[in-house]
Order: structure tokens, then C-alpha cells, then sequence
């Protein structure tokens, strides 16, 4: 696929302005993330998000509802139960190419697009039983050429619990290839849209656009929904970037990366391309292509509409802080 997710109007596809607010508390925030993890690193290959193109000869399979993990126990067992698939996905047909395989981490994330008919499809925990049939904990399908938002409102999520329990991959509640690097940019050298960060992120606090979060940290953190910046007066060619680290930079300095999940680190998201035949991140990027530059050179945004909910599970984790 060689075009960008979402409507051109879409919040994921617009620059940001010449003079955007400043969080008042951004040099706290930008100080906590220098502190806890460092430079940002690049999801390619591990907690990266496979991204499958299907079309209309492409096996179409339903994808079952996945229960609890064996072995868990306890509240994370009660959790699991109650994950669920969103009712426009649960029984549906997705389009499933037969090397697809779901991210190798445990958050097994996979997603498929089928551009001719404009739909996308969201999993995580997605897995292949031995039988070649398939599950996932959630599921989600949506429309490629809209905004690439979801509303807190569609969903009848209560303050404390998951948005894992209502269909949504990403726990700020926002579609998985929102944001996504994709190889075919890399290539171009150019990446026209904002970009996925995670890392530790607030209790109980986000903002438009994420749809919900499971932060768990203090009010030194980002919210989810918060959009980080790289400084647009920063010179690229004082920090030795390959091509890559240059194009991937430039982006966070025009669109910003929105904070969508919480993560053990700073990172920010790109398609995985491990079991993509004939593709291969390898000589293209690298993990850490942006180390050079110092966390100090970004800054997070001011926040829109603030809402106080969220998930608690995870409250009091530190996030490796």
C-alpha cells in the first residue's frame, strides 16, 4: 500500500502549525522521559505492528474470541475475560493472507488492510491456532479513507476498566496503523502524517484524539492523545542521522507522534516486517537511528479536551522509572 491511512483532512495527516502551545509542564515531562529511558527508539521488529494487504482473492477467515492465556491467575485472569472483540468485528470475515502472523511479542498485534475496499481490520493478541484457524482478545474494522478516530462515546467503557474490553487494540483507543512508519515512506523519504509514541504515560488523564488510556504514572508524564514534538528549529545535520533517522526526524518536527500506549521506553512505531515475504527492515532502519538526538530537543504540546478516566489495572507502575 502506497498511501496514507486515513482521510487527507484526517488529524493524523495534518502538519502542525507554525507556532503550536507548549505544555506549561513540558520541561518536567521532557525531563522524566530523559530520565527514565533516553533517546527514542524505533519499534520495527519487536512490539512492531505487521500490516497485511489483502484483496479480493485473499482466503477470508472468522476470527474466534480469545479467551484467558493459560496459566494466568487472579485479576489478571478476571481481565482477561472480559477482553472482547468489537460486536462489528466479532463474526465478521477478515481477510487473511496465508504468511500472516501476528507481532512476535506478547501484545501479538496484526492488522489488515484491503485498499480497494477502503476497510481496515485490528487485532491484538492475535494468534494462528495449530489448526490454522484463527483468534484474537480484540478486534476492530474501520473505514481507511475516514479520520482515523474513535469517540469515548462509542464505546460503553467505565471509568477504570480497559478499553480492551470493548473491541480497541490500542489502549489510548485509537486504530493500530494510526501512525505506523511504513516502509514504503522510508523509501520515498518523506512520511506525511504524525507518528505513534508510547512510553510512560498519566493516571487516569487524556486527551482528544485518544479515545480512552491506561497510563499509570504521575502528573510528570504525557497524557495519551498528547502529541510530542521534535523542536522545527533543530538542525538535522548536527545530530549524524542516517536517511532514515533524517526522514523519520523531519516528520516528527512537521506532524508530531501522539502518545497511544503505555511502553518501557521511549519509542515510536513502524510497520513489522518479519513475516512479510520479500520485505525486511534490515539496511533500511535501524532500532535506534535517533539516538544521536537528545531527548531534550523535543517538547510536548499543550493537551486538547482533557478528560479524567481511565484505566487503573496498572496504576502505581512506573513504567522502569
Amino acid at each position: 500500500m502506497t498511501r496514507r491511512f486515513f482521510s487527507a483532512d484526517s488529524f493524523w495527516n495534518r502538519p502542525l502549525p507554525a507556532d503550536p502551545a507548549v505544555d506549561p509542564d513540558n520541561e518536567r515531562i521532557v525531563a522524566d522521559m530523559a530520565g527514565r529511558h533516553g533517546p527514542l527508539h524505533v519499534n520495527c521488529v519487536k512490539f512492531a505492528m505487521p500490516v497485511y494487504e489483502a484483496d479480493a482473492s485473499t482466503p477470508r477467515v472468522r476470527v474466534a474470541q480469545r479467551g484467558p492465556r493459560p496459566g494466568v491467575t487472579g485479576k489478571m485472569l478476571e481481565r482477561e475475560r472480559r477482553y472482547r472483540q468489537h460486536p462489528d468485528f466479532a463474526g465478521s470475515e477478515v481477510p487473511m493472507p496465508d504468511h500472516a502472523r501476528p507481532d512476535p511479542a506478547d501484545d501479538a498485534h496484526l492488522a489488515v488492510v484491503d485498499p480497494a475496499r477502503g476497510i481496515g481490520w485490528d487485532m491484538w493478541r492475535a494468534r494462528r491456532r495449530e489448526d490454522g484457524t484463527w483468534e484474537s482478545s480484540t478486534g476492530m474494522v474501520y473505514d481507511l479513507h475516514g479520520d482515523g478516530l474513535w469517540a469515548t462515546g462509542a464505546f460503553p467503557v467505565k471509568d477504570g476498566e480497559s478499553i480492551h474490553f470493548h473491541g480497541p487494540s490500542r489502549a489510548a483507543g485509537v486504530p493500530i496503523i494510526a501512525g505506523l512508519i511504513m516502509e514504503w515512506e522510508l523509501r520515498a523519504g518523506r512520511i506525511e502524517h504524525k507518528l505513534a509514541f508510547a512510553g510512560a504515560t498519566r493516571l487516569q488523564h487524556f486527551c482528544w484524539p485518544a479515545a480512552w488510556t491506561d497510563g499509570a504514572c504521575d502528573p510528570g508524564t504525557p497524557m495519551q492523545g498528547q502529541v510530542l514534538q521534535l523542536d522545527p528549529a533543530a538542525d538535522l545535520d548536527a545530530f549524524g542521522l542516517s536517511p532514515a533517522g533524517r526522514c523519520i526526524a523531519r516528520a516528527l518536527q512537521e506532524y508530531g507522534a501522539v502518545a497511544v500506549d503505555g511502553a518501557w521506553g521511549n519509542v515510536i512505531y513502524a510497520e513489522g516486517l518479519e513475516n512479510q515475504p520479500g520485505r525486511s527492515w534490515k539496511g533500511l532502519l535501524d532500532p535506534w537511528d535517533l539516538r544521536n538526538i537528545p531527548v531534550a530537543r523535543y517538547r510536548w504540546l499543550a493537551p486538547a479536551r482533557v478528560t479524567r478516566a481511565g484505566d487503573t489495572f496498572w496504576r502505581g507502575w512506573k513504567a522502569g522509572g
